[in-house]
């Protein structure tokens, strides 16, 4: 499963980078303003820190000038991905985009027959909300198995990211049921890797290795 981080903090993208695990990023317009700083400009360093995709959202709510948005964000770097909402104007701009070859991230996905309708128009990546499914008396997995189903059954090419990550059960879950991409906040990768018997094996193995009295360096 590809791991995307769902920020647009500057130097937490860093250090996941640093890790190796990290093969793209997430960004919506809330996150952006969390920044504090330029939208474009987030974005175009967010692009020359990671070479996966990384989703770049467009603010207009009708076709015409989500294509205008998009074509400039997408000029940004190459491997901006567009990323609209699941209405009828997104996926008119979902496959007007897709037929050109853009990477295109469909949001906002709360139904099945949503993640359909987004394979249909040629989306690259379906973002199902499973934080937000289970906050409203749902199961988010449940969304995620039927989804998963469906795209096996007639070999869609779309990926299925799984979005609004809440823990570490919601990457578990997801990675059982074999999702494509999870995207989650840097504190909730982070948290995938503590153990308390990790913790209390560094311990152990510190407290031996201070008994020797030695050094590596």
């Amino acid at each position: 499963m590809k791991f995307f981080v769902d920020t647009a903090e500057i130097e937490a993208i860093r250090d996941l980078a640093a890790t190796g695990l990290l093969d793209g990023v997430t960004t919506n317009p809330s996150l952006i303003a969390k920044s504090g700083r330029d939208f474009k400009e987030v974005t175009a360093e967010i692009c020359g820190i990671v070479d996966g995709p990384v989703s770049a959202e467009v603010v207009a709510l009708d076709h015409a000038t989500m294509m205008k948005e998009a074509e400039v964000l997408r000029k940004i770097a190459d491997n901006v991905c567009i990323k609209v909402p699941l209405t009828v104007d997104g996926l008119k701009t979902c496959k007007a985009l897709s037929s050109e070859g853009t990477m295109v991230n469909v949001t906002l996905c709360f139904s099945a027959n949503q993640a359909l309708l987004a394979a249909k128009a040629g989306a690259s990546f379906i973002s199902p909300f499973v934080g937000r499914h289970d906050d409203n008396g749902f199961d988010g997995m449940d969304l995620i198995e039927d989804i998963r189903l469906i795209y096996d059954n007639y070999n869609f090419a779309t990926e299925i990211l799984v979005a609004s990550v809440r823990h570490t059960t919601h990457v578990l879950q997801a990675a059982k049921i074999g999702a494509d991409v999870m995207t989650a906040p840097p504190k909730v990768i982070h948290d995938l890797f503590k153990h308390v018997l990790t913790d209390k094996g560094i311990e152990g193995f510190m407290a031996d290795w201070a008994k020797t009295g030695q050094s590596i360096l």
